[in-house]
């Protein structure tokens, strides 16, 4: 429909198009209440309408079914929305979209809970369309919907995804995330805004600070995605603060791959009869089925050799590499990148500003590269093209943490593959993931494929020695990021390799770790008491890269894989015998040097005139026979001490007196300089008043003016100016002269 020029044709052409707006809500709203699934049920049960099947209205009062369906297009959505899905190719619904969209759109509260890249996300962005659309909603209302997520990357991708979804509404949305500039401007704008993408930090700050900022009238939808990381404890002060101002009549929408039940939790949220819907909780396996798991046991000091060697051995893959804290991030990829392994490499965590977060997130969407990051890239992030591998050198903190890690790739019905490393005495993991029905194998590794970087790091810190406080950085923060851990089952920093540890990170001796009361018990052992809290042109590859088919069985695997065969969880260390090829890159330290307290006292030599030795305090002792002092001399000792104290006072006078000369040279200094600035101002001075210059600076001892009436003046004669320098006359003369001008002012 071609939109009109004028005025009144205008006017016309918004009236007829708010007529046919109402007419579809009206539609769609008989059109939902007819199909209403039953609570509690899973639309997930009822068999699939034929794609070929009417949809929409059938009769005067009948329509099609929604509950159930596999497109898009048999949903009961408007068509501003269905436009937007079209435009971004989305025709078929996931399971979770299925599952929670017949029961969101009619305004339930909605628990999903899915794998991993089995699209959530649109799975909430719909209903915020459609009941904002059918609301009638516009900037003049405010904020209608807000979205919570736990991260700026997660944050920005939602809101591109809204922003795709939704171009044919004429809804205004507006990213609200921290690490950026423009909060001022945020804050001008923030008011007329309807639907709100944030994260808990920045959406609290405008609550806090934005004058006329309110969610008292959000009576329409609050979506929290990655439910169950928003509500857990790092996050549960903001998000009590948040709800506490939000309405409690609304709609909750909770989306997470771990969903929670705990009723603790969920009363936050003021809930009213959730639908949960776990679309996979009778899978055979919590991850996707095309994704390939496997394990290696290693120790803790070799985890570096066996990632650059992994890495060496996939130069044309997409491998994201997880690492526990931010300081192992920034080291890693610092000694990696001048080790230049042949790959593009980055680097993620959550101290980089957000220009840097989110150009090194749209760099690692596009060719081969490794991606150094934290957990911070663990939740939703959906990189456009698929990660080959995810490689989590350091174990998760628990079994969801694992699910979201590795659920960066295999996304969609693609395949890919996880590698997890994992320290002797953290095996039990191993059972916990088993137990969560996680199919995950444990392979050795080819001792013979190694590339051993320990000797190439130890090179490094001592060609740049500026790199070896971050290598204890990142040594001491793994260390107390491990003793932090609730699960001492799996993590017990007192079973580490502590001093090889340090020395494969090159090292060269092992940082004093103070927040750990340890006695070395033996090589590469600690002992200690109970842990004190702490607040806070590539070659050839040996492993075949994965393709977005299907699964790949061990037969077809490379004879040249970095990781061997398969093997039991207790099977003995991956590398054990790593020292027998690389030498070791220093001797460690099996004891602490101590002071001996049964060493020898009083052991300082003396010699007389002639040279002969003399025994301690023989100077100021009586000397008998055979050269032995018997008994010290008073008179001697009292002597000593009065030349000690006139040697000190002699010497105290010395130092008085060249403190005074140096007073004294200092304030010459201070002279000379002000003496050497004043010509420079008189000759200003001069010139500027030969030059005629307005407002040019008076000199200090210019002549004062003085106005007076002499005696030869007559009546009606003007007076005449007379200059006189006061400085150059006597006391009796100043006298006179004011006298003269007094006698001058009463005449």
């Amino acid at each position: 429909m071609r939109r009109p020029k004028s005025q009144s044709q205008r006017r016309t052409f918004a009236k007829q198009r708010r007529q046919q707006e109402a007419q579809e809500i009206e539609l769609l709203q008989k059109w939902l209440e007819f199909g209403k699934p039953t609570s509690g049920s899973n639309p997930l049960a009822s068999p699939p309408l034929p794609t070929d099947s009417p949809v929409g209205k059938l009769g005067d009062d009948t329509f099609s079914r929604y509950a159930g369906v596999e497109l898009f297009k048999q949903l009961p959505l408007s068509k501003n929305t269905r436009d937007g899905l079209r435009d971004c190719k989305y025709t078929k619904m996931t399971d979770i979209q299925r599952a929670s969209l017949p029961h969101s759109l009619c305004g339930r509260d909605i628990l999903g809970a899915a794998q991993t890249g089995s699209g959530k996300t649109l799975a909430f962005v719909i209903p915020v369309l459609e009941k904002l659309y059918k609301k009638r909603w516009g900037s003049e209302d405010g904020v209608g919907c807000i979205i919570v997520s736990p991260t700026r990357e997660l944050a920005s991708q939602l809101f591109d995804v809204m922003k795709a979804v939704g171009k044919y509404h004429g809804f205004s949305a507006g990213l609200l995330i921290g690490g950026r500039k423009g909060v001022e401007t945020e804050k001008e704008r923030v008011n007329e805004l309807n639907i709100l993408v944030c994260t808990p930090g920045r959406l609290l700050q405008h609550m806090d600070e934005t004058p006329n900022f309110e969610c008292s009238q959000l009576q329409q939808i609050l979506v929290l995605d990655e439910a169950d990381r928003i509500l857990d404890t790092g996050f549960k002060k903001a998000m009590n603060a948040i709800l506490s101002q939000l309405p409690r009549k609304r709609q909750t929408l909770l989306f997470s791959a771990t969903q929670t039940k705990s009723v603790q939790q969920l009363a936050r949220l003021s809930l009213k009869d959730p639908e949960y819907l776990s679309v996979h909780e009778e899978a055979t396996s919590a991850t996707p089925n095309r994704l390939q798991q496997t394990a290696t046991i290693v120790p803790l000091h070799q985890k570096l050799d066996l990632l650059w060697s992994f890495i060496k051995a996939h130069l044309n893959s997409r491998i994201l590499v997880f690492l526990t804290s931010r300081k192992q991030v920034k080291f890693v990829f610092e000694t990696f990148k001048k080790l230049r392994p042949g790959i593009p490499l980055k680097c993620l965590h959550g101290k980089m500003n957000q220009e840097k977060r989110l150009g090194t997130y749209s760099q690692f969407c596009g060719k081969r590269a490794v991606l150094f990051s934290t957990d911070v890239s663990s939740r939703g992030l959906d990189f456009d093209k698929a990660v080959d591998w995810v490689v989590q050198v350091d174990c998760p903190q628990d079994v969801a943490t694992y699910i979201h890690r590795v659920g960066r790739t295999a996304r969609y019905n693609t395949g890919g593959r996880a590698v997890l490393f994992l320290e002797p005495s953290e095996i039990k993991m191993l059972e916990r993931l088993k137990e969560a029905k996680i199919p995950i194998r444990a392979k050795e590794v080819k001792k013979e494929r190694l590339q051993p970087a320990s000797p190439l790091l130890s090179s490094l810190l001592v060609k740049y020695p500026d790199m070896q406080p971050l290598a204890r950085r990142a040594f001491i923060t793994y260390l107390k990021a491990i003793s932090k851990e609730k699960d001492k089952e799996i993590f017990d920093v007192m079973k580490l390799p502590i001093d090889e540890f340090s020395a494969s990170m090159g090292l060269p001796i092992t940082p004093k770790i103070r927040f750990l009361n340890r006695k070395r018990g033996g090589k590469g052992s600690s002992e200690a008491g109970p842990t004190p809290e702490i607040d806070e042109s590539a070659p050839e590859t040996l492993l075949e890269t994965p393709t977005s088919g299907g699964d790949q069985s061990d037969e077809d695997e490379s004879d040249n894989d970095l990781l061997g065969k398969g093997s039991s969880p207790q099977a003995k260390p991956a590398i054990t015998e790593i020292e027998d090829v690389v030498p070791a890159t220093r001797v460690l330290k099996k004891k602490k040097l101590k002071i001996n307290p049964h060493r020898p006292l009083g052991t300082r030599v003396v010699f007389d005139e002639d040279g002969n030795a003399l025994p301690p305090l023989a100077t100021i002792a009586e000397i008998n026979g055979g050269n032995r002092a018997s008994t010290v001399n008073v008179d001697k000792v009292q002597e000593r001490y009065q030349k000690v104290r006139e040697t000190l006072k002699e010497e105290d006078k010395m130092d008085k007196l060249h403190a005074r000369q140096l007073r004294k040279e200092k304030r010459l200094k201070e002279k000379m300089k002000l003496k050497r600035e004043r010509p420079e101002e008189e000759d200003d001075e001069e010139d500027a008043s030969e030059s005629g210059e307005e407002g040019a600076p008076s000199r200090a001892n210019k002549k004062s003016k003085v106005y007076f009436d002499s005696d030869s003046d007559v009546e009606g004669e003007a007076k005449k100016e007379v200059d006189i320098d006061t400085k150059n006359i006597s006391l009796a003369e100043q006298e006179a002269l004011a006298l003269k001008l007094l006698s001058s002012m009463h005449s």
